[in-house]
């Protein structure tokens, strides 16, 4: 064209170029936006049917994007590497499958009659044996095929090859295995259905049926607790025990739980508390609760499997600090049965505000420890910020360290200083002095903040062991965070006031951060007192000792201790029931 129209179609050719370049800019952009938000929307709408697929089926499915282990669908025998399980009875299958294997696959009968000889007959579950099975019959590995193979009993957990499980047909019945003595068998609770008179003279009848030594185990896990393990440890007991016995605490309460106690002989049942030391307590109410309604000859063993932040009282009874799944619960479930039985001292906390006199007091119940200080308010400050984002603290880990933050904070601030002006404190009715103090700890166990020794103490000047069961309460106190965290690097040890059956405390003014077994709150001026209030049936795990229990307890043997029926019994470990 003419020169003078040559700039324009330069602008004109830029400017298409500007658009085309903002054009598929925006398009890079908002493209991958709108495919994630459908993406998210599609999956939130798949997981909300199935979540309403699986609580009407009779397997407990579980959904995962991806298995951890090489698995085969049970209906069309192809590799998947995401899909659904049950947790109950091990079939596997994948989305296109899900529907058919639920119609055509039979889980676990929680429910069912015996045999005409009263025996069980296998329930078998093909492919997806566990890792390094044998078979019972040839005694070679099985499952060790790039296919769907072999057998597995969901009762016994006994395995077979496809070639070798004619031979068992008809000859071999179910013993449900290793922990026959741990399962309700589905038999027992088809009979129990059919009793026109629920007594218990009947249920011990029936159990005869099951075996001498038959102590059926009930698991209560709490999801919260610790490292958020309970939702695996649920499924793992389910695969291996009655899935009748196992509840989940975060949908059904303990003292709901525990009524399946009542169809059970009594004095048999064992509880497997998987949780902290606050759902310890949750249960061991609900037990007391058992009590009051005259079920006394039904009461439970309650056995810790740690999975909380401190786990004292797990730590006291002899099961660790914390469990992190480094043992199986096979062994988890050995342990149970090779448990003792011992008491353990519970305690009633009655907290009168002041000024409030036509409310009734505030009545907690007490197994660890109760304090007021630097250690309630850090607890305090863990608790709030835990209630406001609990997603936060889903690890053992990040819990302690949170801890070790607001403890550091305390040592600047010193929020509870001068206790000993604002406090005053009685052991059995006797007024007691006070050092300079920021905290006083009532402890009933021997461990305390996670795993310290705390009446023991360390250094030239040990103290003898306490005792579970001996009615009596040690009563230290602490000068500060600092302080707390020496005595829980064996740095320093606390100030020892006393023992004593029965601790009185009046807080005259202002509010302080208490609490009663991890559970924390700020108080105002008030009257606690704190009194005997039943014993609870506990497991202990006596395993073997490391050098330094050797140590200690040698040292402790060279004290003289008193009789059991002593005000002041010092033996080490709790006596047993």
């Amino acid at each position: 064209g003419p020169p003078e129209t040559r700039p324009c179609a330069l602008i004109d050719h830029s400017s298409r170029e500007d658009w085309t370049l903002l054009f598929w800019t925006l398009l890079a952009v908002v493209v991958p936006v709108i495919i994630t938000f459908w993406c998210g929307a599609q999956r939130s709408k798949r997981k909300s049917h199935m979540k309403d697929f699986f609580r009407k089926s009779k397997h407990g499915w579980h959904y995962t994007d991806l298995f951890n282990k090489p698995t085969y669908c049970c209906i069309c025998e192809q590799h998947i590497l995401q899909g659904a399980f049950c947790d109950c009875c091990g079939v596997c299958a994948d989305e296109t499958c899900l529907r058919r294997a639920d119609r055509s696959l039979v889980c676990k009968e929680i429910m069912a009659p015996a045999q005409a000889d009263g025996t069980l007959e296998h329930r078998w579950v093909r492919g997806n044996v566990p890792l390094c099975s044998v078979c019972a019959v040839c005694k070679e590995q099985c499952g060790n095929q790039p296919k769907l193979c072999d057998f597995r009993c969901v009762w016994c957990q006994t395995t077979v090859h496809d070639d070798c499980k004619p031979s068992l047909s008809g000859v071999e019945r179910c013993a449900l295995g290793e922990f026959r003595s741990l399962i309700i068998p589905p038999h027992y609770l088809y009979q129990v259905n059919k009793l026109r008179r629920r007594h218990p003279d009947e249920y011990s009848k029936l159990a005869s049926a099951c075996g001498s030594g038959w102590t059926p185990v009930l698991v209560l896990a709490n999801n919260r607790s610790g490292n958020n393990m309970g939702e695996a440890l649920l499924g793992e007991f389910r695969s291996v025990l009655n899935p009748v016995q196992v509840f989940d605490l975060s949908d059904l309460p303990p003292s709901k739980a525990l009524q399946l106690c009542t169809l059970l002989p009594p004095g048999s049942v064992r509880v497997l508390v998987c949780g902290g030391d606050g759902t310890v307590g949750w249960v061991l109410d609900a037990i007391d609760t058992m009590k009051l309604k005259g079920h006394d000859q039904f009461i439970p063993r309650v056995m810790i499997l740690p999975l909380g932040t401190g786990n004292d009282l797990s730590n006291s009874l002899g099961w660790g600090s914390g469990y992190a799944g480094e043992i199986p619960v096979e062994q988890v479930l050995r342990n149970v049965l090779d448990a003792e039985v011992v008491k353990m001292d519970r305690w009633k906390v009655q907290v009168a505000s002041k000024g409030l006199y036509f409310r009734k007091p505030k009545v907690l119940s007490m197994n660890n420890y109760f304090s007021v200080g630097p250690d309630a308010l850090m607890a305090l400050n863990f608790h709030t910020h835990r209630e406001k984002t609990p997603s936060f603290f889903s690890s053992r880990i990040i819990n302690k360290a949170v801890y070790f933050m607001y403890g550091t904070k305390d040592c600047l601030v010193q929020e509870c200083k001068d206790l000993d002006k604002r406090i005053e404190l009685e052991l059995d009715g006797e007024r007691v002095a006070l050092p300079s103090l920021e905290g006083i700890i009532v402890c009933n166990i021997g461990y305390w903040g996670g795993g310290c020794r705390l009446w023991e103490g360390m250094g030239d000047e040990p103290y003898p062991p306490t005792r579970l069961d001996d009615g009596l309460l040690e009563v230290v106190g602490v000068f500060g965070s600092f302080h707390c965290a020496q005595i829980q690097v064996k740095m320093a040890n606390p100030v020892r006031i006393g023992q004593a059956h029965t601790v009185r405390l009046v807080l005259k003014s202002s509010r302080m951060p208490m609490q009663v077994d991890g559970e924390p709150w700020a108080q105002g001026p008030c009257t606690i007192t704190i009194t005997h209030k039943t014993q609870a049936f506990m497991l202990y795990h006596s395993a073997e000792q490391t050098d330094e229990d050797e140590d200690e307890s040698s040292a402790s043997e060279a004290e003289s201790p008193a009789p059991c029926d002593s005000p002041k019994p010092l033996g080490p470990p709790p006596a047993r029931a």
